[in-house]
């Protein structure tokens, strides 16, 4: 038996001796992508399941270096695989930092963008933490180093073909041992959520990373195959959801009294780069933060509970979204789209867009032609780039610029629209600070003893903080916008004319952030933790819910009553809406004319990750959780010292009143009060089953319409069971072939 021992004892420190670099690679993988699910999905999952998979997978790949006869060889096969999986660690961790989710091959098309937002990346997304990931890459250089010096009988060792056999033997066995006992751990709903790859958090929470990128790539390359060969199946899909969707709508859809109330007039579309609603509802010392759209919400139809539905791509999935009803503008731009802006041009309107940027960012000059602007007025093409701040010319020079513009289109043409992209609220929002003196500070009074008067203090509260930077930033945009209704009144511009003001996405400001706009006291200068009674936290939900942006419709004509709409409301509702007021209507559109939606029926606005909201719960598909929306209001606008203070701005500190200012449980936010929404029975299973199948089909339907160009086929006669529609535009003859571009931007004056 103690010879037994002792072999086994022997065999173990030969292998480890002769596998030294090869363990360090293994472990130092194996630790990276645990370390990645420590800083992202946290430990939401089992740990020994990722922490097996990844380990099977690592084996495997590494079991290769065998084939090397030679150590340097094998060492460098070794390092290129720490240096890859040390970028996609990195990369994953920065990604997940901006958008709750991992990356995809499939977004390799998109990074020739970063370039114009290089500052944002590096100033309000990377953090420390995301470069932990490179520490492997010197630590296996140094091993293969000293293994080299150290000791000739490491390069011997390795030279021998039986020993190499055998190690490579033994590696596959344990990372196939492996792999077996992780499979037998797993559900029919892992399988179902690694093949559809849409809840990326839950499959790297639970697979680990190396096996989602490898099921990551699988699955770009089959929705590629499919591309290629899987139109028939997506067709019948197609075909089924709209032949459906005609039947439905012709029992429940019925004009209501907006149909038709803008019909002929011309149209303005504001494009408010990262304005979240709850900016309209946020204070500083006592005054408004957005004052101008503030008045233009008390004056129209205020959408108060809307949601973007961006994407990867941000404000290019916006625009799409706003015209259509992905990220298209770089992969899908030349596809044939029922938009907005097409079917006004059929009405006799002549289209156009501005944008104080340069015109191929996002691809704008291919995808404002694919969306059916006639013309596209950009940057020093179009501008004279006389102030700039952050990304391009400003937003008060550029709206500025484009007044006498509008006037000049106003002459030319009986009826148009035109869209106007902000940009100076972008992130990282750090160079408004050059230019704006607005103070975000908290202001408060003091008695002083010694002369018995009261003497104004300032707590510096959001200065020097990258949300108190955005503050800044949106009410200069709040500003720009004022003065652009200004001038375009001047101007005459805004009679027959009707204003759409929408936020493109939210701001992305981090959690932390928040965490301290929540817990700040401005009397003590200070900022709670989790061990303070006071403390509120930034749950997910709460910082989800919080991503909401404005929606708003105002014309100065009237013709309505100014109404706050409180439904849900997502961006592919917008297109059926403003369909309805100016007489317009796309048969392939996704979403809902709000306004037709019954009071007793619920609205859904779904997320590409699967996520859904409704006016009952915001459910979670990474999680499968939900959060009761009963009786909630949106934390942001009601837990900081200046949303506390809104109606008594510049208090007296009082020790009885001020002086115990959160320093008891806050019932209603607590991190408690929030567990207690979560599940907690308001909805079914059933509910939520059948929003997620909702959810599940619009998904696969758009993707069919963007993968497949399967609007332009189905009217072209491509289809074996053709929809009629006048909204198609001419296109390529092939059935795999983009529409054919068969016009360029008109010529204008600048």
């Amino acid at each position: 038996m103690n010879k037994v021992i002792t072999k086994i004892r022997s065999g173990i420190g030969g292998y480890l001796k002769d596998n030294i670099l090869f363990l360090t690679f293994v472990f130092a993988s194996v630790l990276n992508g645990f370390l990645l699910r420590a800083f992202t999905v946290k430990f939401n999952y089992s740990q020994i399941k990722p922490l097996m998979a990844d380990m099977a997978v690592i084996l495997l790949l590494a079991l290769i270096s065998y084939v090397f006869k030679k150590p340097r060889k094998q060492f460098v096969y070794l390092l290129v695989l720490t240096i890859i999986f040390s970028i996609l660690c990195t990369a994953n961790s920065i990604y997940y930092t901006n958008y709750k989710s991992f990356i995809s091959v499939s977004l390799i098309s998109t990074a020739s963008q970063l370039g114009g937002v290089m500052d944002a990346v590096t100033e309000n997304i990377m953090e420390p933490k995301d470069l932990i990931f490179l520490w492997d890459i010197p630590v296996i250089i140094v091993v293969y180093i000293l293994l080299k010096r150290r000791t000739r009988d490491y390069i011997t060792e390795v030279k021998e073909k039986r020993k190499r056999r055998g190690y490579a033997l033994g590696t596959f066995c344990v990372s196939i041992g492996l792999a077996g006992i992780f499979c037998s751990t797993l559900t029919g709903t892992d399988y179902s959520r690694l093949a559809k790859q849409w809840n990326r958090e839950y499959v790297l929470g639970t697979f680990g990373l190396y096996t989602y990128q490898f099921s990551d790539v699988i699955s770009c390359t089959h929705a590629k195959i499919n591309m290629m060969f899987g139109y028939e199946e997506s067709e019948e899909v197609f075909n089924k959801f709209y032949d459906d969707k005609s039947k439905t709508e012709e029992t429940s859809e019925k004009s209501n009294k907006y149909t038709n109330i803008f019909k002929d007039k011309n149209i303005i579309v504001i494009h408010a780069e990262s304005f979240q609603q709850f900016c309209m509802d946020t204070y500083i010392n006592g005054e408004e933060l957005t004052p101008n759209m503030n008045k233009l919400a008390r004056e129209g139809l205020y959408f108060s509970n809307f949601y973007a539905q961006e994407s990867v791509g941000t404000s290019s999935d916006s625009e799409f979204t706003f015209a259509s009803s992905g990220t298209v503008a770089i992969n899908y731009w030349d596809r044939d789209y029922t938009t907005t802006q097409k079917m006004l041009k059929k009405k006799g309107y002549y289209t156009f867009s501005m944008h104080g940027n340069n015109g191929s960012y996002w691809n704008r000059l291919n995808l404002h032609h694919s969306l059916g602007y006639d013309d596209f007025f950009n940057y020093n093409k179009d501008f004279n780039i006389d102030e700039t701040i952050g990304l391009g010319l400003s937003d008060k020079s550029f709206f500025r610029q484009a007044v006498p513009k509008i006037e000049k289109i106003n002459k030319e043409h009986d009826k148009w629209y035109g869209a106007f992209l902000m940009l100076t609220n972008h992130t990282p929002f750090t160079d408004i600070e050059r230019v704006s003196d607005y103070e975000v500070d908290f202001k408060y009074k003091m008695y002083n003893e010694e002369d018995g008067m009261y003497e104004e203090k300032s707590a510096p509260f959001l200065e020097g903080t990258k949300l108190g930077s955005y503050f800044k930033s949106v009410h200069y945009a709040d500003q720009a916008i004022g003065q652009f209704m200004t001038d375009l009144d001047n101007a005459g511009l805004l009679d027959n004319t009707v204003v759409v003001i929408y936020g493109d996405h939210d701001a992305k400001i981090k959690a932390e952030e928040y965490d301290r706009y929540f817990n700040y006291n401005p009397f003590t200068d200070s900022v709670l933790t989790e061990d303070d009674e006071g403390y509120v936290p930034v749950d997910d939900f709460y910082y989800n819910l919080n991503r909401k942006v404005p929606f708003i419709i105002w014309s100065k004509d009237g013709g309505y009553e100014p109404t706050e709409v409180k439904q849900i409301m997502g961006m592919y509702d917008v297109q059926p809406t403003l369909g309805n007021m100016f007489g317009f209507s796309n048969v392939y559109a996704l979403g809902h004319d709000i306004f037709s939606v019954a009071d007793n029926e619920e609205n859904v606005v779904i997320f590409p990750n699967g996520n859904f909201v409704t006016d009952t719960v915001y459910y979670d598909s990474q999680k499968n959780t939900y959060f009761d929306l009963t009786d909630y209001k949106n934390v942001a606008t009601a837990v900081s010292c200046n949303q506390v203070y809104k109606d008594d701005p510049n208090p007296v500190y009082m020790d009885d009143d001020q002086g115990l200012f959160k320093t008891t449980v806050n019932e209603t936010y607590c991190q408690d009060s929030c567990n207690a929404r979560i599940n907690d029975g308001v909805v079914d299973e059933d509910y939520i089953s059948n929003y997620s199948n909702y959810a599940e089909e619009r998904i696969n339907i758009s993707n069919a319409i963007i993968y497949y160009d399967m609007i332009y086929k189905t009217d072209h006669g491509f289809s074996n069971n053709n929809m009629n529609s006048d909204n198609s535009s001419s296109g390529a003859n092939s059935v795999f072939a983009p529409p054919e571009n068969k016009r360029t931007f008109g010529r204008h004056a600048a």
